[in-house]
């Protein structure tokens, strides 16, 4: 593959973008749909036909599905151009019919709770609902666990001019924002994505220093705007949970990720309990750059002068041959998403930060959307999404309503993907120097996942903790970050990042509460599958997509269960799997002794 676009192809769905007259007709037949939703699915009520239960199953997917597809264009528009107003309207105009919809799924639910046992026991023993009966069989205990129907509905919508609005703020402040660095004696203004590039990845510790420097007084300075964002939204989730009567900020996040606390907890226990070598290797590159301890604007930075530096097409191409190592099928869906436009990694002003992978249900294709800078890091995002995509890919076929995989197993698949590419790098270095840097790299992404993501999720829970007793200010939230800090990172570093919570986005979704520990689910649960992918060769890949293909069917204990033979609530997976990645830590210990006796 050569001269690859690094601009995604967004016509194929709604040609003109945000002002699209196809997209405002689309959008007008979905709102009428969903107007007629909550009459189709009440026709139900007191009905034991079987027949009828799968007529409006039918149309209440495909509603569903139309109103995802709108949902992923937008989100594309949004995040190409942080400051396109109209892709803002229209977002606004997708949230209330998402309310609109919200509330027609509450009427399925009070139907689902009123249908008696034996139409029940019915419904779900019938072929054409096979596939979906775990996904309604869910919605139906969930739904005997929330408020009654009528009053889940005012909630929902309540929540677009109320918790969904705050949210929206987040990403209205996110795109008004600058931050101002100067580099080779000019004063520049960067996307708060280009400005966090800087000061993760830039080699020269001075220019991190800087652009960390103003990141932090640039938050400063919309703090507050951000700490009513946080408490507001925080304040609402508290209300309704309080109202159905739950008492665990953990209770839902758990819920949607289909796991049980127990797994939860076993799995932060088994990381903690690890964390010595970690520490160990953020001392030793304390070390290797000259310096006491690290600050947090080193954590990702590169030690080595060693580059691996590859061109776009350079890592499109590296990506396919590694995938092509475990299955050719893989490869050729890479292949197809590189060829046909389907990713966005143009590095330029005007783009919202991160990454994500989005579907369009109907046409069974996704669109990636990150930013490319060359790196080895930007290679295994690049993996990181095109693992979602080929998720995404191998469940196209299925009823819609079996294709709701939660997070943590949606990270399982993104994370392989990446992991097969990080390791087949490390095996191809050429010397020791390359081996370091890759070794490093690949050794941050687990302390991304046991040390900066469980930051995250220590910091929520004792936000949510003292939210319940009242508005949090910005300060104590500067506080509780570093707090968090402080116990993920076991004091290891000398300057902490206080204001990390009103600069990352994942604190203000309002669709996955807690979105921080399914990535290290997700991460851990790939690591475990990667080590069966090893030791079972070739035969594995048709294994690997028939997990797949039960992730949105059965909780994550099942799911281990069926497919790896585990248990998620035993420390021993979790044990093993964490024990891959020590000795890749362990490994960069051993390879840069010398490095520091000579200096």
């Amino acid at each position: 593959m050569k001269q690859l676009s690094q601009t995604w192809n967004l016509e194929p769905f709604f040609a003109g973008g945000s002002e699209s007259p196809e997209f405002a007709h689309y959008l007008e037949q979905l709102e009428t749909s969903i107007e007629g939703l909550s009459g189709t699915i009440s026709s139900l009520a007191s009905t034991t036909s079987v027949d009828a239960w799968v007529s409006v199953l039918h149309t209440v997917q495909e509603v569903f599905a139309n109103l995802r597809y709108a949902m992923s264009f937008t989100s594309c528009l949004l995040a190409q151009n942080v400051k396109d107003q109209h892709a803002k309207i229209v977002h606004g105009t997708i949230t209330k019919l998402s309310a609109q919809h919200g509330a027609a799924m509450t009427v399925l639910d009070k139907q689902i709770l009123a249908a008696d046992e034996s139409t029940w026991a019915a419904v779900l023993q019938d072929e054409r609902v096979q596939p979906i009966a775990f996904y309604l069989d869910e919605r139906r205990q969930r739904a005997n666990e929330k408020l009654a129907p009528e009053m889940e509905a005012l909630a929902g919508d309540l929540a677009v001019d109320g918790y969904h609005a705050w949210g929206s703020l987040y990403n209205t402040l996110i795109g008004r924002m600058a931050i101002k660095v100067e580099k080779d004696g000019e004063v520049k203004e960067l996307s708060v994505g280009q400005a966090q590039n800087m000061y993760s990845g830039t080699p020269d510790r001075s220019v991190r220093e800087a652009a960390f420097t103003a990141w932090e007084e640039a938050f400063a300075q919309n703090e507050e705007l951000f700490a009513a964002n946080l408490n507001h939204l925080g304040g609402f989730r508290w209300a309704h949970y309080k109202a159905r009567g739950w008492d665990s900020i953990l209770k839902e996040p758990c819920d949607i990720n289909r796991m049980s606390r127990a797994t939860l907890d076993v799995m932060w226990d088994v990381i903690d309990k690890n964390k010595d070598v970690f520490v160990k290797f953020l001392n030793r590159k304390a070390e290797l750059i000259g310096t006491d301890k690290l600050s947090y604007y080193d954590l990702y930075a590169p030690t080595s002068t060693v580059e691996t530096s590859y061109t776009y097409d350079e890592g499109a191409n590296f990506i396919v041959e590694q995938f092509k190592e475990f299955s050719a099928d893989f490869a050729d869906f890479a292949t197809m998403a590189f060829e046909k436009s389907w990713i966005e990694a143009e590095d330029r002003p005007g783009k919202r930060p991160g990454g994500f992978c989005t579907g369009f249900p109907g046409k069974n294709e996704t669109r990636i959307f990150m930013t490319y800078d060359n790196s080895m890091g930007a290679v295994s995002t690049l993996a990181h999404e095109l693992g979602h995509a080929y998720h995404a890919h191998v469940m196209g076929d299925m009823p819609f309503f079996s294709r709701l995989y939660a997070m943590n197993v949606a990270e399982t698949a993104s994370t392989f993907a990446e992991t097969l590419v990080t390791s087949a790098a490390v095996r191809a270095a050429k010397s020791d120097d390359e081996k370091i840097a890759l070794l490093e790299e690949k050794v941050s992404g687990s302390i991304a996942m046991y040390m900066d993501i469980h930051a995250r999720f220590i910091f929520e829970n004792n936000f949510y903790d003292e939210r319940q007793k009242g508005l949090v200010s910005a300060e104590r939230l500067n506080e509780l970050m570093v707090e968090a800090q402080k116990k993920s990172y076991r004091d290891s570093l000398e300057l902490y990042h206080p204001r990390f919570w009103a600069s990352k986005l994942h604190f203000y979704s309002t669709s996955v509460p807690f979105y921080n520990f399914p990535y290290t689910f997700g991460y851990l649960f790939s690591t475990g599958v990667y080590a069966l992918a090893l030791q079972e060769g070739a035969s594995f890949a048709d294994k690997y997509v028939a997990l797949l293909r039960d992730t949105a069917s059965m909780t994550v204990e099942e799911l281990a269960q069926k497919h790896l033979g585990v248990d998620l609530t035993q420390p021993e997976f979790w044990q093993n799997a964490v024990d891959i990645t020590v000795k890749d830590a362990e490994e960069f210990l051993r390879l840069t002794a010398d490095k520091v006796a000579a200096q």
